[in-house]
């Protein structure tokens, strides 16, 4: 199948590369799947520090990217997601001690019903004074899984508890579980004024990077911040997949490149990598695997670390429940 573009792609890897990290728990040893100790906090700081990247606000990312500008490569933004208290009780003096900005994002139905584990609304003001907060939705649900309705009444609920509590509007989103499709982001970039919104996926952050579709990467217990900031942004204009196939096959990929390319480098979520063939900056390929995973990540370069990363989620709409 080919296709006839109207404008004019341009296809080059990016040299200038910032870098998001998120974090959840700190120093809660009942999760490990999803903590960071403050022995491993303290070692990424110092490894950041001696290697004389900049830790900024991730609204001074965004300034760059709304500008079309340059960001340069030792920039890194810090977040951490939903809320848990073990970041006020364990994190929040290792940031201040390294005066490292960072932004919390809100899973508010856990924070306004005061479940255990999260911070209250008081706390998060006082941090606030520290780093920015933002909103990470009501009931933290899969939004792929809902509907158009379902997608608008959770956040605006969390928007306005969020503005009757915090006293200000939230500028950024971060999409629960960092899991998204097409109709969602529209959903939300439709229906909200959010200036941005996160995901959670491999990759770093250019000029180019979509605003409504930021990447961050996950860093959990002995994760290799070395081997992290190595990431760089492969520019890629995707065709297929766009969505999660409905009967789980991944028929094919087709997608632009640079044309310089004879060959890149496919990774598929249970398949590993391959290489695969580009002809006149066009890839068109039939492939007809199951995939094994509701969260299947499709990358695309001329490397593991130069890649465009393209993630696609298993919804239950995809099974004909009404919108």
């Amino acid at each position: 199948m080919r296709y006839i573009f109207l404008v004019f792609i341009s296809f080059s890897l990016s040299f200038a590369d910032a870098h998001i990290f998120v974090y959840h728990r700190f120093g809660d040893s009942r999760y490990p799947s999803a903590n960071t100790t403050k022995e491993q906090l303290i070692q990424q700081f110092e490894y950041l520090k001696e290697h004389n990247y900049k830790i900024v606000p991730i609204e001074k990312i965004l300034t760059n990217i709304k500008a079309h500008k340059d960001i340069p490569n030792n920039w890194v933004a810090l977040t951490i997601d939903d809320g848990y208290k073990s970041f006020y009780d364990n994190g929040l003096e290792i940031f201040k001690k390294y005066n490292y900005p960072f932004s919390v994002y809100v899973y508010v139905q856990a924070t306004t019903q005061r479940y255990g584990d999260y911070m209250s609304w008081k706390q998060l003001k006082e941090i606030s004074k520290y780093g920015t907060v933002g909103l990470h939705s009501y009931a933290h649900p899969r939004l792929q899984n809902l509907t158009n309705k379902e997608i608008i009444d959770d956040t605006k609920k969390a928007y306005d508890i969020f503005v009757k509590k915090m006293g200000y509007t939230p500028k950024i989103y971060v999409y629960p579980y960092g899991e998204y499709d097409p109709r969602v982001k529209k959903i939300l970039t439709d229906n909200f004024d959010f200036e941005a919104i996160l995901n959670q996926n491999t990759g770093s952050v250019t000029k180019n990077t979509d605003i409504k579709d930021i990447p961050r990467v996950a860093v959990i217990g002995r994760s290799n911040i070395k081997y992290k900031l190595r990431y760089k942004t492969f520019n890629v204009k995707w065709h297929e997949p766009n969505v999660f196939p409905k009967n789980g096959i991944l028929k094919r990929i087709s997608a632009n490149v640079d044309p310089k390319y004879n060959s890149l480098k496919l990774y598929i979520t249970g398949e590993g990598w391959r290489d695969i063939n580009v002809t006149n900056g066009l890839i068109d390929q039939t492939l007809n695997i199951y995939l094994k995973n509701t969260r299947t990540r499709v990358l695309l370069g001329p490397d593991i670390f130069t890649v465009s990363n393209h993630l696609i989620n298993k919804s239950k709409l995809n099974k004909g429940v009404k919108q």
